[in-house]
């Protein structure tokens, strides 16, 4: 009997990988042994993490762009993270959707550009995935080919360079892996793998990936949400620092496209970084010539971390970006209205040596250290 009850506490505290706890997303017990992972005997919790107010404000709410039917749960984004950091995702299980999105790297990659599963590279940049569920209009990819992160999921799995497989490939090999089937329970409630259901646990995982541990936020948190932060200096930050951000919010004018407290932008920029663009970006996935040279505006949250640059990966440092938009904005016919003057010319800020070293003391106070070595992100293998 004692035996007996011993070997139940071991499974119960979690030493054997179990979980016996109520699943709070679902309902279902979860009392499945989960071999091979390094998972948690609770969940962690990526359903309600404990945002800052400025963060929960009606004005940045508004920006997810989570759908009804998929939204993000414990349990959920836990079968999301697995299947992130699986090789099993590529055909010769050499590369997962980790490979490219390192969390060390504000989970982008430090290439220019991404290797892929046969040693191919990849046409662009892997853009960190910090803060994607704050894009109003849901679109992923550089180009925003993907109407949703759900769409965007499958992408690198089925791409001949990335990944190499197909959707129903992938779902008969998952189902010959034993940890899957009591994951896909938990999250969905069935142990039936399909690839809707991968979708939308990648999507999940990828959108709990939320940034708000950074230097900017510990100054930020004195104030209120409706105190426009580019007014007031924070206490905690150097005097470069909060040059740097006056800058930001004011005359230089980055607030354009980074203005929110996610520090994203509603949807694709022309940002003038040639007179001619090799790639077209959504110009060429939509085949409307008006959208030339237009690329979806990551985050700035973790750039410090998230070098090379642009969608392209030209700039390998950010006093280089700094020095783009200084001198370097060409006239593109698309060019964005927010880089240009109102006489229509290339709007190039032409900041002085200290100003591009505030305005870049000021970007690194965006760094999540917390998201980079935070285990709930990290690789369950």
């Amino acid at each position: 009997m004692k035996n007996y009850l011993l070997l139940l506490a071991l499974l119960c505290s979690g030493i054997m990988l179990q979980s016996c706890t109520k699943d709070p997303d679902n309902g279902n017990n979860t009392n499945n042994t989960i071999e091979g992972l390094n998972l948690p005997a609770t969940p962690f919790n990526y359903a309600n993490p404990s945002l800052p107010n400025y963060l929960t404000a009606p004005p940045i709410a508004g920006q997810l762009n989570t759908p009804a039917n998929n939204p993000v749960t414990n349990y959920g984004a836990t079968l999301g993270r697995v299947l992130f950091y699986d090789t099993n995702l590529s055909r010769n299980n050499t590369k997962s959707c980790a490979s490219c999105h390192q969390q060390a790297f504000s989970f982008s990659d430090p290439d220019q550009f991404s290797t892929g599963f046969e040693g191919g590279l990849t046409g662009r940049n892997s853009m960190s995935l910090l803060n994607a569920a704050y894009y109003p209009n849901g679109r992923f990819f550089w180009d925003e080919r993907a109407a949703s992160a759900e769409a965007q999921a499958s992408g690198p799995i089925t791409h001949p360079v990335e990944m190499g497989m197909t959707m129903p490939e992938l779902v008969t090999k998952l189902q010959a892996v034993d940890y899957y089937k009591p994951l896909f329970k938990d999250a969905f409630g069935s142990e039936q793998i399909d690839s809707a259901g991968i979708v939308r646990a990648l999507a999940q995982f990828v959108r709990s990936i939320v940034s708000y541990q950074t230097k900017y936020d510990a100054g930020r948190a004195a104030f209120p949400p409706n105190q426009n932060p580019g007014q007031v200096n924070f206490t905690n930050f150097t005097p470069q620092e909060n040059q740097g951000k006056q800058l930001f919010f004011g005359v230089a004018g980055c607030a354009r496209c980074h203005g929110t407290e996610t520090f994203t932008a509603p949807g694709a920029r022309n940002n003038g970084l040639d007179l001619v663009f090799a790639d077209n970006g959504v110009g060429e996935a939509t085949g409307n010539a008006a959208l030339n040279g237009l690329f979806k505006t990551p985050s700035l949250r973790g750039i410090e971390l998230s070098a090379p640059y642009m969608h392209d990966g030209r700039f390998a440092t950010l006093e280089e970006v700094v020095e783009h938009y200084s001198t370097g904005v060409k006239n593109h016919p698309n060019l964005s209205i927010e880089l240009r003057t109102p006489n229509g010319a290339p709007r190039n800020l032409n900041l002085n040596a200290d100003e591009k070293t505030a305005l870049v003391a000021f970007l690194k106070t965006l760094t999540d250290t917390g998201i980079a070595n935070d285990p709930k992100f990290s690789s369950p293998f």
